[in-house]
């Protein structure tokens, strides 16, 4: 999962969610979203387990995580206080990759999941080519001082990517480096997803 190549515009239609960002999956799921993917097929009303399915896909496929990575995510979430579907999302949200998505210094989380296995960024001055490192408060992401790499993210910037932003993590345009300031909170959870069924689902 963590390396789909498959049709991404197939995935959006299939769970009716914006899940892969570019323009020919976004343009997939506002011209046919109310038709499934294949020939004469029309949506069925899911089973509960097909609901929950459903929804971890969504997960799996946003965040681009692997069905190992999900299930320690969901152990790690277990024994954390709070509500465990939110703290599962919020450990997803942490990701290395996420936050470069979200700052806007990528078009797309699988264009900042290659960036990063690129040795593309640095976190807190060393070199980082884990996707799925996760940020702590005070950690300090910045580009790796190569002209054409810097040359590169600078040009996406300028070009005014369409990001979610992060009010958690604040962003030093002449440096190209980003400061995370705390930990996200349910409220900078950006993927529209049932958790809780997850968490049931997860459970079993």
């Amino acid at each position: 999962m963590a390396r789909y190549t498959g049709p991404k515009g197939r995935v959006n239609r299939r769970l009716q969610t914006l899940i892969y960002e570019t323009s020919g999956a976004s343009k997939a799921l506002e011209k046919r979203g109310n038709q499934p993917p294949g020939m004469h097929m029309k949506f069925r009303r899911p089973s509960n387990y097909g609901m929950a399915l459903m929804e971890k896909q969504k997960i799996k496929h946003y965040y681009g995580l692997g069905e190992r990575q999900l299930r320690r995510y969901f152990e790690k979430a277990t024994r954390q206080k709070g509500n465990t579907g939110e703290n599962l999302l919020l450990l997803c949200e942490q990701r290395l990759d996420n936050v470069i998505r979200r700052i806007g210094m990528a078009k797309t989380r699988s264009q900042a999941r290659q960036g990063v296995a690129h040795g593309h960024f640095r976190v807190n001055g060393i070199k980082t080519d884990r996707p799925s490192y996760l940020l702590r408060a005070g950690d300090v992401i910045s580009v790796r001082p190569r002209q054409n790499i810097l040359k590169m993210y600078q040009g996406i910037r300028e070009m005014g990517v369409e990001g979610e932003g992060c009010e958690w993590v604040t962003f030093d345009s002449e440096s190209m480096s980003a400061t995370v300031q705390g930990k996200p909170s349910g409220s900078d959870i950006s993927l529209p997803v049932d958790a809780n069924t997850v968490v049931e689902f997860l459970s079993r």
